[in-house]
């Protein structure tokens, strides 16, 4: 018999704000165990959430570039359930009126193309981070990441392969990125993924018995997993090797096996109702139509325009459109000195190769577009060679201070003078200081004058016309 597989994920992604969704305490990734906590995220008696606002912002934009629509008035709600890390015994999360519904992301795999309808995107707060001691044989409980903004993204069971997830996992990741709403970081958790997954005959439209595996964030181990799932639930139908129960299951990916946690909760358990501290939050036309102005262009549009109107290959324009820092740094350089491909080739090469030796990631890059463009027009016009731009590129991505690079250029010595007198100074030095190369190169070695123009231009740090210093040379050494 063949079979089918229907799953549907529930991705949770930690929302880009500096503070917490009801208190002020820092959301940042990081810091000392208990050191971004305050009696409110403590679950404390007698402290009152406030809803951060900037989360609302957050959840209407990811809503809206899911292609959601937006619940004008919006509600919070309490779900109960009791574990360690939760310090109130229940979580703050949306369950009657989630800020949006009824989204659609379209994904592309070997198969071709396909839509993978959104049920709902909640916004919710984290929960806290047990760590588990086995010499002491203890639990420690971290509250930094109680009360970080998450928002939930849950699709509906439209997902048939291990290859349709990671698509759709990466479409998410591309868009929420460049919207600026999460980094995505799945080795940090902020973002990580339930995937509920069930197996039935191919053709059937009942659905089989379905499990859940939790808190997965990692695109290998989600595929690894789903596999494995697969292959345990059509192996049970088949010969009975085990009895399939609604269950929630955990993925031991050194193993490669998953294993049974506890039965799957039902939406009665948590025993929603409404957060009687947290006002309904009302989004008024003014609002709404901000949050809808400020969306950027889709990836896709942005990197169809730099190949068709900027005339950039395809592998540039991939390169480029994978990160929105690049793309915002790229558009203001391009603006200021007009060579879409220079900007390009600074980007991808020089500011790539910084990145990595600051073992930073493309959407850390903090580089002012506009001034990067203005070194690449020193480069351009001939008044900065690019070894000397190099290393102005570098001071700016070390200093703390803004750096003009004309400034910089002019007062380190790097602006190109072609100073005639100098050039033929240091060139007359240069050929009596090596005989040997002169003598090869009237042999015939070219190779030999290698050695001379790069000790001239050492001397002259840079700061001449390559082409002005070869012909000088030359016509010095006829002359000898």
């Amino acid at each position: 018999m063949r079979y089918e597989t229907v799953i549907g994920l529930e991705v949770h992604v930690e929302l880009a704000t500096e503070s917490k969704i009801f208190c002020s305490c820092s959301a940042k990734f990081g810091g000392e165990q208990n050191d971004h906590v305050c009696p409110a995220c403590c679950g404390m008696p007698g402290m009152l959430p406030v809803v951060n606002k900037h989360v609302v912002d957050l959840g209407m934009t990811a809503g809206m570039m899911l292609n959601c629509d937006i619940n004008r008035t919006t509600t919070f709600d309490k779900k109960s359930y009791y574990y360690p890390d939760l310090p109130c015994s229940y979580q703050t999360t949306q369950w009657f009126a989630p800020v949006a519904v009824n989204g659609l992301v379209d994904i592309e795999t070997s198969k071709g193309k396909k839509s993978i309808r959104i049920k709902q995107i909640h916004m919710e707060e984290d929960a806290g981070k047990l760590v588990h001691d086995d010499w002491t044989d203890t639990s420690l409980v971290d509250f930094n990441r109680t009360s970080v903004p998450l928002i939930e993204i849950v699709s509906q069971p439209d997902l048939s392969s291990a290859e349709e997830v990671i698509a759709y996992l990466e479409r998410l990741r591309s868009l929420l990125r460049f919207a600026k709403v999460s980094d995505c970081r799945m080795e940090q958790g902020s973002m990580r993924c339930d995937v509920n997954l069930s197996v039935r005959p191919e053709g059937s439209d009942k659905l089989g018995v379905r499990t859940e595996m939790k808190n997965m964030n990692s695109l290998t181990a989600i595929t690894r997993a789903i596999e494995y799932e697969v292959a345990r639930h059509i192996d049970a139908i088949e010969n009975g090797t085990e009895e399939l129960v609604q269950e929630t299951r955990r993925w031991d990916d050194v193993k490669g096996k998953s294993y049974a946690m506890r039965n799957k909760e039902t939406a009665g358990d948590y025993r929603y109702f409404p957060d009687p501290n947290i006002m309904p939050v009302v989004i008024d036309d003014a609002w709404y139509n901000g949050i809808k102005a400020s969306l950027p262009e889709f990836p896709e549009i942005k990197r169809a325009r730099y190949i068709d109107e900027l005339g950039l290959t395809e592998y540039d324009a991939d390169l480029l459109t994978a990160s929105r820092a690049f793309c915002d740094c790229f558009e203001a350089a391009y603006e200021v000195c007009g060579s879409a491909k220079e900007v390009a080739n600074w980007l991808i090469s020089d500011c790539m190769n910084i990145l990595n030796r600051k073992q930073m990631t493309v959407d850390e890059l903090k580089l002012d577009g506009k001034t990067l463009g203005e070194l690449i027009k020193l480069c351009m016009d001939g008044k900065v060679n690019r070894g000397n731009a190099k290393k102005i590129l570098m001071e700016m991505f070390d200093s703390e201070t803004p750096i003009d690079p004309a400034a910089y250029a002019e007062a380190n010595g790097f602006i190109v003078s072609n100073d005639t007198g100098k050039m033929d100074e240091v060139i007359k030095a240069a050929v009596a200081a090596d005989p040997k190369a002169v003598a090869d190169f009237k042999g015939g070695k070219e190779k030999a004058l290698l050695a001379i123009f790069g000790k001239c231009m050492k001397e002259l740090k840079g700061n001449c016309d390559p082409q002005k210093l070869r012909e000088a040379l030359l016509k010095h050494i006829d002359s000898l």
